[in-house]
C-alpha cells in the first residue's frame, strides 16, 4: 500500500496539521512526564495500527532516553516488571481510552481511581488530551497510509516549521 495522501504537501493539510502541533505543544509543555507522554502515545498507536506514529513515538521515546527493553514490551506491559504504577497506570488509561468501542464504559473506575492517584490536576489533564490527540493522529495517518520506518526524531516539529 502506498501513502494516499501527503498532508505536508497539502496547504490545508498543512494548516491544519500545524494547529494540531501546537494543541498537542501544550502537552508537550505540561507536567507530564515526558516518557509517560512518549509510552502513552506509543501504546494507543500500537492499539490502532499506525505504523508512523509507533516509529515516531519509539525513536522520540529512545532519543528522551527511554530503554529499548522497556519500549520493547510496551505491547504486553501487563506481563512485565519494567514498568512502574504510575506508567501501568497511563497504559491502562491509554487503552481504555483507545478502545472506546470495546468497552462502552470508556475509562473504568478503578482505571481513573489509578489515574488519580498517581497524577496531579495538570498531569491528568494532559493525559486525557495526550489519548484524545494521539488517537486523532492515529487515524489522520492510518486513512492516509502514512508509513513508518523513515521518521527522525524531531522531524514532525522541523516539517511544521518548514525546515528539512
Amino acid at each position: 500500500m502506498e501513502t494516499r495522501f501527503d498532508m505536508f504537501g497539502n496547504e490545508l493539510a498543512l494548516k491544519f496539521a500545524k494547529r494540531f502541533a501546537n494543541a498537542g505543544a501544550v502537552i508537550t509543555d505540561s507536567p507530564l512526564p515526558t516518557s509517560i507522554q512518549e509510552l502513552v502515545s506509543l501504546r494507543a498507536s500500537q492499539i490502532n495500527g499506525c505504523g508512523w506514529c509507533v516509529d515516531m513515538h519509539t525513536k522520540e521515546a529512545a532519543a528522551h532516553g527511554e530503554s529499548a527493553e522497556r519500549l520493547n514490551l510496551v505491547a504486553v506491559w501487563r506481563e512485565t516488571t519494567v514498568f512502574t504504577a504510575a506508567e501501568r497506570a497511563a497504559l491502562a488509561f491509554a487503552e481504555e481510552g483507545t478502545r472506546l468501542a470495546d468497552a462502552h464504559q470508556g475509562v473504568s473506575d478503578d482505571t481513573w481511581a489509578a489515574i488519580r492517584e498517581h497524577y496531579d490536576d495538570d498531569e491528568t489533564a494532559a493525559l486525557v488530551a495526550l489519548v484524545s490527540l494521539i488517537n486523532a493522529a492515529n487515524r489522520m495517518a492510518v486513512i492516509v497510509h502514512q508509513k513508518g520506518g523513515s521518521y527522525r526524531p524531531g522531524m514532525f516539529e522541523a516539517a511544521l516549521s518548514g525546515q528539512s
